[in-house]
């Protein structure tokens, strides 16, 4: 194997790649980035067996690829990138010369690193699944940061660790919940689908980290796997097996109260009243009335606060609802537009957080009492 390469180019592609590697791999081989020289193009697999990410790089202008020997070999993806990163040279040359030993060059640097035989990196399978759909990058951005915070960080319940995406015909829901909470994105979609899967919330933060840029984003799903296209890129997850609890029958249908107030001010007031925390939980107050709306907070060690909410507008008789406060900032922080919208039950009942501007995102927080 040699070729030669431009150094950014690369070195992009490298840590794209790189992403899928854990520093807990279950396989020695996947601590490296498998590198394949073909005849018209390079190919670079990171994996850590639950998700992979594979990058193309062809011939052009701006990618400089010369390849004159083909071949494969895995490196060590920590000294790749390094060393790749501190040689300071547009073009770098990568030549396999005995065995799996490989050099790495550029201007009047050399470098040497042992490298593991291709041949001892699992095989995946990259083929694409047959339920494809599109949509711009934006909006895959917006679902993953308006869902995937409310996933469980507990792996008691694993299905809960993930964003579960259905489909009927062209209505695409994404909820995630860790039982304490939940947030559930409606939106349409071009392809008539039918799919239920539920994709790991360590995947999707990957998948948000390389949605850089405008242009679409292909989508491809089956009951094994699910892989998201970028151009040359391709990131792809296994899912969590296990049916995903039915939701929806958690959210209200009817309110009697209803809280709207600027969504900056609710999160700055929250944000003030959050630094009292009892057992590092954070609970804060809401007493409303058509009069007076007012957020307070309150710890036995650390002491209270109490904020009158001027821009709040209450329609419902006198209620008072503690919460955690960081459920809720959460919730308000992931919603687009000015005003938000609280749709209360009662002191005890969960209630739904939406923009008034944006129905199609909807987030669910449980209370929790209080003794006071």
């Amino acid at each position: 194997m040699y070729f030669k390469v431009s150094k950014r180019t690369f070195l992009q592609a490298l840590s794209t790649s790189a992403r899928a590697i854990s520093n807990y791999s279950p396989l020695p081989a996947f601590s490296g980035i498998k590198i394949e020289a073909e005849e018209n193009q390079l190919i670079l697999t990171g994996s850590d067996s639950d998700i992979s990410i594979q990058t193309i790089l062809k011939k052009s202008n701006e990618c400089q690829l010369q390849i004159n020997d083909m071949g494969a070999v895995v490196l060590e993806s920590k000294y790749i990138l390094e060393i790749i990163r501190k040689i300071d040279a547009d073009v770098i040359e990568v030549e396999m010369i005995d065995g799996s030993l490989t050099k790495i060059s550029g201007k009047s640097a050399e470098f040497k690193i042992n490298g593991m035989n291709a041949q001892e990196y699992p095989k995946i399978d990259f083929e694409k699944p047959t339920d494809v759909f599109t949509m711009p990058k934006d909006l895959l951005k917006k679902i993953i940061n308006q869902t995937s915070f409310a996933v469980s960080d507990k792996e008691t319940r694993p299905v809960l660790t993930g964003v579960n995406f259905s489909c009927d015909s062209t209505t695409l829901q994404c909820v995630a919940t860790d039982s304490y909470r939940l947030a559930r994105k409606t939106l349409a979609i071009h392809t008539p689908l039918k799919f239920n899967i539920t994709i790991p919330g360590k995947s999707l933060a990957e998948v948000y980290k390389t949605l850089e840029g405008e242009g679409d984003v292909e989508i491809a799903v089956n009951e094994r796997k699910a892989q998201f296209i970028l151009d040359d890129t391709i990131i792809q997850t296994r899912l969590i097996d296990g049916a995903y609890p039915e939701t929806n029958r958690l959210i209200p249908l009817s309110f009697d109260y209803t809280l709207t107030m600027d969504i900056k001010d609710i999160l700055n007031a929250i944000d003030r009243a959050s630094f009292i925390k009892s057992d590092g939980v954070s609970v804060i107050k809401f007493s409303l009335s058509e009069e007076e709306c007012i957020l307070s907070s309150k710890s036995l060690e650390v002491g209270s606060s109490t904020e009158v909410l001027s821009s709040a507008s209450f329609d419902g008789n006198k209620l008072a609802i503690s919460c955690n406060g960081k459920y809720v900032f959460d919730a308000i922080r992931s919603l687009d537009g000015d005003l938000v919208k609280f749709s209360l039950c009662g002191e005890m009942k969960p209630f739904i957080i939406q923009s008034v501007s944006d129905e199609s995102v909807l987030q669910l927080v449980l209370p929790v009492r209080t003794y006071e």
